[in-house]
């Protein structure tokens, strides 16, 4: 169990508008290319920041992962609010993924990779539920100090993320910087 997880007690924070308006989820999820009859994985789903605009996106399944059972408690309220009923709640590890082999289309990994044990079984894992030519959205925190998100220590450097996407054998890597604090990696199985 990683002791830098996400605390189920600042769900607010990921809830804020500031947050909407830097990183709007159905733009990142059209930039990804999720259509209709699509099937997406979001990697520690939370609140339903991805998953919910991707249910709304897509008429197919939409995975919400995430080891945070109160997590999914506020997701699925949010669900039965908006009569979302292609959402199927997830409780797991990014390292241990309980969907069979080439099951999803897209997968999203918004600020969650820094918090697994293993990078390196975390993207094994991510290559593993993705269909050839799937493709995976990977937000991470920029590896210096701020007054929002992980300590330093837990961050992922940028080169370092590339680097160990790369190894794992996927192709098309494109990185960028959508914000001063957030980088952004686009990559494909």
């Amino acid at each position: 169990m990683s002791a830098h997880r996400f605390s189920p007690s600042k769900v607010h924070k990921l809830e804020s508008p500031e947050r909407y308006k830097r990183f709007p989820p159905k733009d990142l999820l059209t930039t990804l290319g999720v259509k209709y009859g699509d099937k997406v994985l979001d990697l520690g789903a939370g609140s339903g920041y991805f998953a919910i605009p991707a249910a709304e996106l897509t008429k197919n399944t939409v995975y919400a992962l995430d080891i945070e059972v109160k997590m999914l408690d506020v997701l699925k309220e949010k669900m039965n609010t908006k009569q979302l009923t292609n959402i199927e709640l997830v409780t797991g590890r990014v390292e241990q993924i309980p969907l069979e082999d080439e099951s999803v289309d897209y997968v999203v990994a918004s600020m969650i990779l820094h918090e697994v044990d293993s990078l390196h079984e975390g993207l094994k894992e991510i290559h593993r539920v993705l269909k050839k030519g799937g493709r995976c959205l990977c937000l991470e925190w920029i590896k210096r100090e701020s007054k929002q998100g992980p300590p330093i220590e837990h961050r992922i450097h940028h080169e370092d993320m590339r680097e160990a996407i790369e190894k794992r054998g996927y192709h098309n890597v494109e990185l960028s910087f959508p914000s001063g604090s957030v980088y952004q990696v686009l990559f494909e199985k």
